[in-house]
């Protein structure tokens, strides 16, 4: 395993955390909240409004647990061919490359 493998890894369980708080929030539930959950697009739990809120939610954990900022709203994000928002998994380690990079 890598150490962006890892750190993946250890940014999943918040990105979960934070999407479990999201959809409370919202007034939505699902029975599972894992690393395939859809987060955003073709089958997505969020629309366009919600998936920002929980980008700033998780980067403001982040901030608060690591103590680096990261910015997961950027043109780096939004230019890739595939989303880094389309699912728990993927928004986790784009969120661990961020980190890694701050």
């Amino acid at each position: 395993m890598t150490d962006d493998t890892a750190r993946a890894l250890d940014l999943t369980p918040l990105v979960i955390e934070m999407t479990r708080e999201m959809l409370e929030s919202e007034g939505l539930a699902l029975d599972t909240v894992d690393a395939e959950t859809k987060l955003f697009g073709e089958g997505g739990v969020f629309d366009s409004m919600a998936i920002v809120s929980l980008i700033v939610a998780i980067e403001q954990e982040i901030e608060a647990r690591h103590g680096a900022f990261v910015a997961l709203a950027d043109e780096k994000a939004l230019s890739r061919s595939s989303s880094p928002y389309r699912t728990v998994a993927s928004l986790a380690r784009y969120a661990s490359e961020s980190l890694e990079s701050a």
